[in-house]
């Protein structure tokens, strides 16, 4: 899923709206848990795959999520949470978020899972305008 993310952001990329990275991109013999860090400190999108394994996952649930969530709090960070597979996350801290897609419904479920990505991929474009509002909106906002 995150694969299939990154292809429906490249747009928002190409146009310098988001720069995208992910724990795939930490090189090898890197610390990986302080680059995972200092870029969750740094990120002002924080985007959530949320599914069973990410709920499963003591270090992204306890410790991704939790910190991402505290900045989110703060006015840091903006958290999406975006519902690739159906699990029980209305009973974690994510439920009082807007989760993408519409009605949070898992992409998974879409008849026409690139419609979902599309929703994903405006909503982050939205968050992306209000967060930094001097990025030109030639992309219409979800």
């Amino acid at each position: 899923m995150r694969v299939e993310l990154g292809k429906h952001l490249r747009i928002l990329e190409r146009r310098k709206t988001v720069e995208i990275w992910h724990d795939r991109m930490i090189a090898p013999g890197e610390d990986w848990m302080n680059k995972i860090d200092k870029e969750l400190e740094g990120a002002d999108i924080i985007v959530l795959l949320v599914s069973a394994d990410f709920l499963n996952s003591d270090y992204a649930y306890g410790k991704e999520m939790k910190r991402a969530l505290e900045r989110h709090q703060a006015g840091e960070a903006r958290v999406i949470p975006i519902i690739v597979r159906a699990a029980a996350w209305k009973l974690t801290p994510l439920w009082k978020l807007q989760a993408l897609p519409e009605d949070a419904h898992p992409i998974t479920q879409w008849s026409h899972p690139d419609k979902a990505w599309e929703e994903v991929t405006l909503g982050i474009n939205q968050v992306a305008q209000e967060l930094r509002p001097y990025l030109p909106p030639e992309v219409p906002s979800a």
